[in-house]
């Protein structure tokens, strides 16, 4: 079955992964990036998000039967909060109306283990409430506090989307639509954008201190495409809500079996 997927990100890593894969097993793809995709749009804009969406219906013809969205940036810096946060949720919803009508809808989306580590709760609890201008201004006050401040930004952006996906996932709109809405978090994946934090021995060693992976250490980036495909084909009925760590096994290292008490959670 032939199926019409948007993805976000396509220019490189993950999402490069597996716009590769789903054409190549015979689906459609329409990608969007900031450049050198199918439709070139600033995701970190409200105006950006809007055209994006209106010509992914247009190109799709009106039929579109699952989103992957794994756009994103690590950079500690306030725009990574419209880009990671307010560039997949509302780009969501705007397709959502679209996406309705396919028979299989599904979505699925890149979060992180960052999802898991330090965070700022003030700036997750604006992004939560779909206040960008709030969270705009609270990310921007940490970059000007720096000391590593600026670094709680990444880890922010994915825990208020992880949450997100929680709470958006059991609504009528989407549940009640037939639509499974997903995040997976990945360790440490081979991509450009962390191409610097694994260039040299000395690095690889500090960031499997933060993220460690017992498990075939990094990966590939087709080993998350691969998750994402499957949590957007026609075979998941039933999986929803969930944030999926394919991590090499970094959570069960850093939470053990903590992760059931709601007293220490």
């Amino acid at each position: 079955m032939t199926r019409t997927y948007v993805v976000t990100g396509t220019a490189s890593g993950i999402a490069a992964a597996t716009s590769k894969m789903l054409t190549t097993a015979g689906h459609r793809v329409i990608g969007v990036d900031i450049k050198n995709a199918d439709i070139e749009a600033d995701l970190s804009t409200k105006a950006g998000r809007l055209y994006a969406a209106k010509k992914a219906i247009e190109l799709s013809g009106g039929a579109i039967d699952a989103v992957i969205a794994c756009a994103g940036l690590a950079h500690p810096i306030a725009a990574t909060v419209s880009v990671n946060y307010f560039g997949v949720t509302e780009f969501l919803n705007e397709l959502l109306p679209t996406l309705a009508q396919s028979k299989s809808p599904r979505v699925a989306m890149t979060s992180s283990m960052a999802s898991l580590m330090p965070n700022s709760p003030e700036l997750v609890a604006a992004m939560c409430a779909d206040d960008e201008e709030k969270a705009l201004a609270i990310a921007q006050g940490l970059v000007n506090t720096g000391g590593g401040a600026e670094q709680l930004i990444y880890g922010s952006t994915k825990r208020a989307l992880s949450r997100w996906v929680r709470r958006e996932s059991i609504k009528a709109k989407w549940a009640g639509a037939g639509i499974p809405l997903n995040a997976v978090g990945p360790g440490i994946v081979k991509t450009p954008m962390v191409a610097d934090m694994i260039a040299t021995p000395e690095a690889v060693t500090g960031i499997l201190q933060m993220v460690p992976m017992p498990l075939n250490g990094f990966m590939e980036p087709e080993a998350v495409a691969s998750l994402l495909i499957w949590l957007t084909s026609v075979e998941n009925t039933h999986t929803t809500g969930q944030n999926i760590y394919i991590d090499g096994g970094s959570d069960a290292v850093l939470r053990g079996e903590n992760v059931w008490d709601l007293a220490t959670a």
